[in-house]
């Protein structure tokens, strides 16, 4: 379980590099590069909207990657993932600017985001499903937050680079050929990447479907015809999470640099130390998951976020680095409190013949949903010289949806599931089965 744990995390971190270096670079500099012509803020906007494609691209590649990994194995979605959305981040870092070609450079930026985004939207399935579909029952929740450990560790790789060449260069080098240095890196990551990957194993679930042929023949339609309601619980449920960590982590990096006069290194810095703490407290999280269940903390981690977001608005507002860091990791923990147990709790919700389909489409529609348009919409909440109060009625307001979402779906920790209802733990009926009539988690007691 530890090889494999750590080849997803590998997978999973190098994924989220190749993601996470497009929404630093374009706080930073895309916009003066590509769209040069537009105003600091509009140009702002624009680079936020080619950051918001790769969003869209994701719920496309997780049905096209879900349909190979329910019809032809979880072992190949990892590596095909990895290497379009690898090959797609280093063409990133060799577009010519708006200087050079004119608009063919924000048209090839727009093309190369959207393949980013295709292949990020197949990792996770592929990379939670490697992992929970191993992992012994009462562990699955600590093992399936392994994957979602690499968000953390993937941006801590692009923002230190980004923070080194920042710091190291001028102003000057950095613009011109320094913020491109990372997209090139991603080539070398993504070749570690997949020579670790070379050995992983199928996962026994998926093995046993296909001798005895139960494989489901068109996974996105059984997923949307059958339980679609469970679809849109799950993308709204998972809404805030990705609100805040984009508000976090993109939003406030453009605005401390530009409103506030916070210098980009020392902005960088303070959203560093909040994401390496989220990264500590996953595991610990997860572990919470396994012995008390996923819905209590999704619920815990939505009401916090709503009552923090206030807060950390305020303190960003103050410009101090400790107050900021402080803010940052108020909002990432209430985000981690729900995040740390989704890798465990999406595949419990499906059926295995349509998980890697539909864990992977919710998972990815929430990201539409919340992280898409949170950097543009804050960015344009929070033009002016007062409070961006705005912006924390804006994500308090996800954070409310997303609590909705999540008190009406249910619990599935087979553990917890027993306790409450007796049921033996080979009962068989899955999550998806109830889902589609919007009872209840579908296999959430099956055999995994």
């Amino acid at each position: 379980m530890l090889r494999l744990a750590s080849a997803s995390l590998v997978g999973t971190a190098i994924e989220f590099y190749d993601f996470f270096v497009y929404g630093t670079a374009a706080a930073l500099v895309l916009g003066p590069l590509f769209f040069p012509s537009f105003s600091p803020l509009a140009g702002t906007l624009a680079a936020f909207g080619t950051f918001g494609v790769g969003f869209l691209a994701r719920p496309l590649g997780s049905a096209v990657f879900g349909h190979v990994g329910d019809r032809y194995g979880r072992r190949p979605v990892l590596l095909a993932s990895l290497l379009l959305t690898g090959l797609a981040t280093v063409a990133v870092g060799c577009v010519p600017s708006y200087a050079s070609i004119g608009m063919a450079a924000p048209i090839l930026l727009v093309l190369l985001r959207f393949l980013q985004g295709l292949g990020l939207g197949g990792e996770w399935g592929g990379a939670v499903l490697l992992t929970s579909e191993h992992a012994p029952e009462g562990r699955r929740g600590l093992w399936s937050s392994f994957p979602q450990m690499g968000p953390a560790v993937g941006f801590l790789l692009a923002n230190g680079l980004m923070l080194t060449l920042s710091s190291t260069l001028s102003d000057g080098q950095f613009a011109a050929w320094g913020w491109r240095v990372p997209f090139w890196v991603a080539g070398l990551l993504a070749l570690t990447g997949l020579w670790l990957r070379r050995s992983v194993e199928e996962t026994p679930q998926f093995r046993a479907l296909a001798g005895t042929g139960r494989r489901a023949e068109a996974p996105l339609a059984e997923v949307l015809r059958g339980h679609w309601r469970l679809l849109l619980l799950t993308g709204g449920a998972l809404a805030v999470g990705y609100a805040v960590f984009y508000a976090v982590t993109t939003w406030s990096l453009a605005y401390a640099t530009e409103q506030l006069g916070v210098h980009r290194s020392v902005m960088l810095a303070c959203i560093m130390v909040a994401v390496a703490l989220k990264g500590v407290a996953t595991p610990v999280v997860a572990v919470l998951g396994d012995r008390y269940g996923r819905r209590p903390l999704c619920l815990a981690g939505c009401t916090a976020s709503a009552l923090w977001m206030f807060p950390f608005v305020a303190l960003l507002r103050t410009a101090d680095p400790l107050l900021m860091t402080v803010g940052l990791f108020g909002a990432l923990l209430g985000m981690v409190t729900m995040f740390a147990v989704v890798g465990a709790y999406l595949p419990e919700l499906y059926a295995p013949r349509i998980r890697c389909t539909g864990a992977a489409v919710g998972y990815n529609l929430g990201g539409v949903l919340g992280g898409a348009l949170t950097p543009i919409a804050a960015t344009a909440l929070a033009e002016g010289s007062g409070p961006p109060w705005a912006v924390a009625v804006y994500l308090t307001a996800i954070a409310l949806v997303s609590l909705a979402c999540f008190a009406l779906l249910p619990e599935t920790n087979p553990a917890v599931v027993r306790q409450r209802t007796g049921a033996c733990a080979d009962a068989g009926k899955g999550a998806a089965g109830k889902g589609a009539n919007g009872k209840g988690a579908a296999e959430a007691t099956a055999p995994v």
